[in-house]
Order: structure tokens, then C-alpha cells, then sequence
């Protein structure tokens, strides 16, 4: 790596999802599949769709009551393709040509001829409509626009400026090509000086396993020299890889790619059998998570999902709870309304090297539970022979983190925080797993190597921890 270690690389745009999406509801685990009540959800920091789509697409079939979507998140680019990805579903007719063309919005960084006209003649006019009749105003002016489809609307709040630079996502920039497309990616994703990282992702897969996309993505170009995301952003780390890899790809057994269009084509046909035939409201918003409050009602919402806001590097739990807490629901109006919150990064940031040395002795738990999962097979040719690489991942995999995690809450007397803003973290989850990703099965069980071989390379290290959160009162504070 060289002078390369823990240097920033890359663009800073989080276009795709880096944990797996989850059902924010499941029903069946708290209000039942028989709810007559309507339901309001609150993605407060969505990032992509993933979970919005999921949610819906994991809606009980019984369920005909209203449900109200709001979506907020502060980067226009995020909510600029959120807000297209929705009108596709919503206007284009023919379902398999919304789904492609969702995807390859989302994904591809070249798209097809038909894309780009499903963007100009479908969805451009709406936006451009709006656009003429905003331009007059002052650029920070907040201005809104309700389109209805059936018994479907969709909402979107922006201020002025951003309404304009709405049609840019429309078009790509002057003078790119789809030859300079490539590149810029390439550039980003096999840029020299990243050689080592690459080198490592690859060592945690397994074995190796005529286009009609011509046009540049101009929603993800927006200018012509940058690659808007990260070079390890991976379209599989927002999706369930058991899931995935549990998906049919023909003959081709092996493509986890072509595994995963085929599992995002299902979702996003599950999620448009269900709003087809349901009374469902989607309201966008591009406003930072604490200034959400001053746009939105207290104690309005079933569910509200903050992604990681929680983690210190961005608001922090105390704010996030400050602000989220009021717009739950009550125990009375719904007693299954949960705000739910991710870690990401408490346990790296707990971690001491105390902490760190005990799992490296020979005899340790972690040691010998490795070894299980990754026997040596002969003395490692130097320090930069893969499998050392493995071992050195895969520690992290087999570790448990809950009394880094509580060492972490009482550091923060985060639980005092709770009970000062009128919440409580519930004890037992209804809705994802306090540690969704850490090994399940013990080596030596069926289908424990695939479960290791699976998270080495699924983009997530185990010690992610979600926290549901319930309102108890109204808080002092």
C-alpha cells in the first residue's frame, strides 16, 4: 500500500446501498397481517431505495389500508434518482420495461437507447413543467409538487435552485462519450494505487466464475472528468448475498451478477405488484436529517429508519434521538412504532488494542475458531501470501462484539439518553437482528464454510449493530 493507507480515494457519493436492505415493517411480527390501520413510514437518511422497495415488496397481500412513504435525504443526487427511479415505476406501463430500466439507472454506468428515452419523453416534461413555472422565484424559496396516478401520488419538496438543477440529471454532460464514460470509471475502479485493495477483495472470492448499453448514465455523470462514487461501491453490498446467491441464474451458476439482476428484477416486480393495488403516498424531501422536525408532524409515524446517522462521525445517538423520538408514533396511537438505528463503525471505534491482541494469541476463541473455517495448508510464503490476508479478515468475522457494544453504550450513557428523550431501546428486536451480520452457524455445521465464504466477501465485517428504539413518554428534554 504504501503511502496509500488510509488515504481517501475515490468520489464521496453513496448512490448504492453498503448494508443489506431489510423490511422496515414485517408486519407479521408486530402489527399482524390482518392491521386495519393506515401506516406511515419515515426513511429519515434513505440513501438508494433498496429498503423502501423491499418494505413494500414484503407487504402482506392482505394489507388494502393507505400507506404514506416519506423519503428524505440531503444529498440531491440521491434524492434526484430516488425521485426518477419512482416516476419509471409510476408511468411506464409496460412492467418489464420499468424494471430494466430502473436497474440500469441505478447501476450501470452505461445505459440503453431506451433508457435515455424513457427519460426525455416520460419523466423530463413533468420535471421541466415544474422548472418553468418555479424559475421567477427566489433560489432558497422551498416549493413542492404533487403528481397523482390513480389512487398513487408523489410528492417532492426542494428549494428553487434545486428544482433547476433537477434537468441536469436528465442529460449528460456536453462532450461525454460513452468510450470517456468507461474510462472515468475504470480510472476510479482500477486506478493503479489502489492495486493492494483490489488485490485483498479479490482474494476473499471464490473461484472464477454483445451490449446494447451505448449511452452514459447522466444520472450518475455530472460532470466529465468524475466517477461519483467510492472504488470498492459494489452494487452486491445493498442486498442480502444469501439472498442473492439463492436466486436462479440458469446454467450460469456462478454469476453472481446475473444472480443479482435477476433478485433485484424479482423485488422490484414484487414491489410493483403491490403498489399497483394499493392507496400509497410518496412525499421526497432533500433537507438535512435535523432539519426534518420543522417539515414534519409529531407523532406521525409506525416506523422510522435513521440508516447510521446514530454513528458519532454524523449526528451522533443523543441528536438523533432528540429529533426522531418526538415524530413516533406513541405506545397508544400504535404500540409496535419503532425508530430503528445502525452502528456501523461503534465497535471499530471502542475497539482497544487490548481488545485487538487478545483474539491474535494462538489459543484464543477467535484463533481457534478460524482455523476451522481456514486451515493452513503449508507455511505462508511471506507476509503478502493470501492466505495470511484471509486469516487476518476472516479474525474479524468470527469475533463477538456485544461487550465492546455495551462498553460503547455506557461511554455514551446512551440508555440515560433514551430515558431523557422519552425512549427505550427494546430488549427484543421485531424487526432485524441486533447483529444481522455475524456468523450464525458453528464450523463444522451444514452450510457454516458457505456462511464464512459468503461474508468474506459480502461487504460487511459483522460488527454492525442495529438498536430499535420504542417511545415510552415525552422526554424532559
Amino acid at each position: 500500500m504504501g503511502d496509500g493507507i488510509g488515504v481517501q480515494f475515490g468520489g464521496t457519493k453513496y448512490l448504492w446501498g453498503n448494508v443489506p436492505a431489510f423490511d422496515i415493517l414485517e408486519m407479521a411480527s408486530n402489527e399482524g397481517e390482518t392491521y386495519a390501520g393506515d401506516l406511515h413510514l419515515l426513511f429519515a437518511a434513505s440513501g438508494d431505495l433498496r429498503n423502501v422497495i423491499k418494505t413494500i415488496a414484503h407487504l402482506p397481500s392482505s394489507y388494502d389500508h393507505s400507506l404514506e412513504i416519506t423519503i428524505n435525504d440531503r444529498d440531491l443526487d440521491i434524492a434526484a434518482r430516488n425521485l426518477i427511479f419512482l416516476l419509471v415505476a409510476l408511468i411506464v406501463e409496460n412492467r418489464d420495461e420499468a424494471i430494466d430500466c430502473i436497474i440500469h439507472l441505478w447501476y450501470s454506468a452505461l445505459v440503453r437507447v431506451s433508457d435515455i428515452e424513457i427519460l426525455n419523453n416520460q419523466i423530463r416534461p413533468l420535471i421541466q413543467d415544474v422548472c418553468e413555472k418555479v424559475k421567477s422565484k427566489s433560489p432558497k424559496t422551498i416549493l413542492g409538487k404533487t403528481w397523482t396516478f390513480g389512487k398513487r401520488n408523489l410528492r417532492i419538496v426542494l428549494q428553487q435552485t434545486s428544482w433547476n438543477r433537477l434537468l441536469s440529471f436528465f442529460d449528460k454532460p456536453v462532450g461525454l462519450t460513452a468510450e470517456m464514460a468507461s474510462q472515468i470509471r475504470a480510472d476510479n475502479t482500477l486506478a493503479h494505487s489502489r492495486r493492494d485493495y483490489r488485490d485483498r477483495y479479490m482474494t476473499y472470492l471464490t473461484p472464477p466464475n454483445e451490449s446494447h448499453s451505448t449511452k452514459p448514465n447522466p444520472t450518475f455523470f455530472q460532470t466529465i472528468d468524475m466517477w461519483p462514487m467510492k472504488d470498492n461501491a459494489d452494487p452486491h453490498h445493498g442486498w442480502s448475498l444469501e439472498e442473492v446467491s439463492n436466486t436462479s441464474s440458469g446454467a450460469a451458476t456462478a454469476d453472481t451478477y446475473g444472480k443479482l439482476f435477476f433478485y433485484i428484477r424479482g423485488v422490484l416486480d414484487s414491489f410493483l405488484d403491490r403498489v399497483s393495488d394499493l392507496r400509497v403516498s410518496f412525499k421526497l424531501l432533500n433537507f438535512d436529517a435535523f432539519d426534518l422536525p420543522d417539515h414534519l408532524d409529531a407523532g406521525s409515524f409506525s416506523r422510522i429508519d435513521v440508516s447510521n446517522i446514530s454513528d458519532i462521525g454524523w449526528l451522533g445517538i443523543h441528536r438523533t434521538l432528540y429529533l426522531m423520538v418526538p415524530l413516533l408514533q406513541t405506545p397508544a396511537q400504535n404500540p409496535h412504532a419503532t425508530l430503528i438505528t445502525l452502528f456501523m463503525n461503534a465497535v471499530d471505534e471502542t475497539l482497544t488494542v487490548e481488545d485487538q491482541m487478545q483474539g491474535l494469541t494462538p489459543n484464543s476463541r477467535a484463533t481457534k475458531t478460524l482455523l476451522q473455517y481456514l486451515p493452513p495448508t503449508g507455511k505462508p510464503s511471506s507476509t503478502h501470501d493470501p492466505t495470511l490476508i484471509k486469516f487476518s479478515y476472516g479474525r474479524e468475522l468470527v469475533g463477538t462484539y456485544d461487550h465492546i457494544f455495551e462498553r460503547y453504550m455506557r461511554k455514551f450513557e446512551i440508555r440515560k439518553a433514551g430515558d431523557l428523550l422519552g425512549a427505550m431501546m427494546k430488549e427484543n428486536h421485531t424487526i432485524i437482528e441486533k447483529w444481522p451480520y455475524r456468523l450464525k452457524l458453528r464450523p463444522g455445521q451444514p452450510g457454516a464454510q458457505d456462511e464464512f465464504d459468503r461474508r468474506m466477501r459480502d461487504g460487511v465485517s459483522g460488527k454492525e449493530r442495529y438498536v430499535e428504539w420504542k417511545r415510552v413518554h415525552q422526554g424532559i428534554l
